[in-house]
């Protein structure tokens, strides 16, 4: 089954929805699922090295990411909010955070079994 997760939030809102959405990424891999991960709005944060656990937080939400670009899940960044969103505007992104329009995001969607949003 196609799983398609698409991240919205800000990584460090004072919330665990992008941490809780990270762990389910992972475990619908270890149950043999294909995850593809989409991130928009404010979530393209997660994407760069810059972006870092507040004090108190016990999360490196970055590093699971790229953990699950190395368990081999495609990561795409939607290519306007690199620009327009995110509170480290143009910092660089990190390697297996492919830039991408939104056309690529429908086309993802269309070809999904589940879509899912974070």
């Amino acid at each position: 089954m196609k799983i398609l997760i698409v991240f919205n939030r800000e990584p460090y809102d004072n919330t665990d929805v992008t941490w809780n959405g990270l762990r389910l990424a992972g475990q619908l891999l270890d149950a043999g699922q294909e995850v593809r991960i989409f991130l928009m709005n404010d979530s393209v944060d997660m994407a760069r090295d810059v972006c870092r656990p507040p004090e108190n937080y016990d999360q490196d939400l970055s590093q699971m990411l790229k953990d699950l670009i190395a368990r081999g899940v495609p990561v795409k960044v939607c290519g306007t909010c690199m620009v327009r969103c995110g509170i480290y505007k143009n910092h660089p992104y990190f390697e297996g955070a492919e830039k991408s329009p939104m056309p690529d995001l429908v086309q993802w969607v269309i070809d999904s079994d589940k879509v899912l949003t974070f």
